[in-house]
């Protein structure tokens, strides 16, 4: 029996969340933030809209475990991915609006049907996957807030 995990995690950035989300859903700006062992590639068109696929890709010699991920709902300040392979879950994304900027909610939820790389995945790569997000938000927010300082806002 697969059991449900859930990692959220949660950043506030000093820029619109507008600009926050377009750090997410574009693809040459996520690769600025995104773990450096990740690729995420299209099928197809690079797109954002619900049903849109891409792979995300974990750059290990030889190995290399693929995600199919597909947009599952899509409004503004709001992306949630659906993925398949060795998890299978979803990655939501949200931009809250604050006086400052903008708080950013990443949680991602995932069971892991096989039973050997959950107990692997629970015994050595949880803590890692967890770091990793905070992480990530930390180097998404540095994106962001160039980006804002920049264009001049917030």
């Amino acid at each position: 029996m697969s059991i449900r995990q859930v990692f959220e995690q949660s950043i506030e950035i000093r820029a619109a969340a507008t600009l926050v989300e377009r750090c997410i859903v574009d693809r040459t700006l996520m690769h600025k933030w995104l773990n450096p062992l990740l690729r995420c590639d299209p099928q197809g068109e690079w797109d954002t809209a619900v049903g849109s696929r891409s792979l995300f890709i974990i750059k290990i010699p030889v190995l290399q475990p693929t995600l199919e991920s597909v947009v599952l709902e899509r409004q503004p300040g709001l992306i949630v991915w659906g993925f398949d392979g060795f998890f299978k879950g979803c990655d939501r994304w949200e931009c809250q609006p604050q006086i400052q900027g903008t708080l950013l909610i990443n949680r991602f939820e995932f069971q892991i049907p096989n039973p050997l790389i959950r107990f692997g995945f629970n015994r050595f790569a949880a803590p890692w996957t967890q770091k990793d997000m905070k992480d990530q938000l930390r180097r998404l927010k540095r994106v962001a807030e160039q980006l804002s300082q920049k264009m001049g806002n917030v």
